[in-house]
């Protein structure tokens, strides 16, 4: 269900992957953005999609993204780093309607802002459940992504609670709608934090992108 990557690529994958993550910063506001430098690769998707998870999959860190099972924890940007020219940046979860409305306007306008602003940003992996597909405020956020013209690919997760042939189906669906969107990426990848499925070939998509950008 992902793309093809050859071996090489998965090691490469692995290898940009396979060193020390650390926390590098937190912002709350366009003003406590750390500098831009290198390559920056964002994650965004609704509450709960599992977007720590995923980022604690991809650096092989079990604590380094805050996980919750309280929807709308994660309230700033959240910056890490390996020191080797690649950052992670973990947005806040997006579609929670118990939070606050003022807190709910701060994270949205911290979102489009960083979006608008961020020449480093090379790419939005947008993160969907695999269980239950787009929603409106998916729609709204790749809505703004393709507004500013920012390179997007959608991610499902929880991949492992969707039988293959649902599975097929649901990628299918999201292509069509992608094929709409000329900013969006038009691959789908599938992954599950659960069990490592899908893990290796979005660390080989990542490489690959890090290395298009830089040649």
């Amino acid at each position: 269900m992902t793309s093809e990557f050859s071996s090489r690529e998965i090691e490469t994958g692995r290898r940009l992957f396979g060193v020390q993550w650390d926390f590098l910063s937190a912002a709350s506001s366009p003003q406590s953005l750390p500098p831009m430098q290198g390559v920056e690769i964002a994650f965004a998707g609704r509450s709960n999609v599992g977007k720590s998870s995923l980022i604690n999959a991809l650096t092989g860190r079990k604590a380094l993204a805050r996980t919750s099972h309280t929807p709308g924890r994660t309230q700033e940007l959240i910056f890490f780093s390996a020191g080797h020219g690649l950052t992670l940046v973990d947005m806040p979860g997006y579609g929670y309607a118990e939070a606050p409305k003022a807190k709910i306007a701060e994270w949205t306008a911290l979102i489009h802002d960083y979006l608008r602003g961020r020449a480093s940003l090379a790419r939005v992996y947008v993160l969907v459940d695999a269980r239950h597909g787009l929603k409106d405020a998916d729609d709204s956020i790749l809505g703004a992504l393709g507004e500013s013209a920012i390179s997007h690919q959608i991610v499902l997760t929880k991949a492992d609670a969707v039988k293959p042939a649902a599975l097929t189906e649901r990628i299918a669906g999201l292509k069509a709608k992608l094929a709409k969107r000329p900013a969006a990426f038009p691959e789908v990848l599938t992954t599950s934090s659960h069990d490592s499925a899908g893990i290796p070939e979005l660390r080989a998509a990542i490489a690959r992108l890090l290395g298009e950008r830089r040649g």
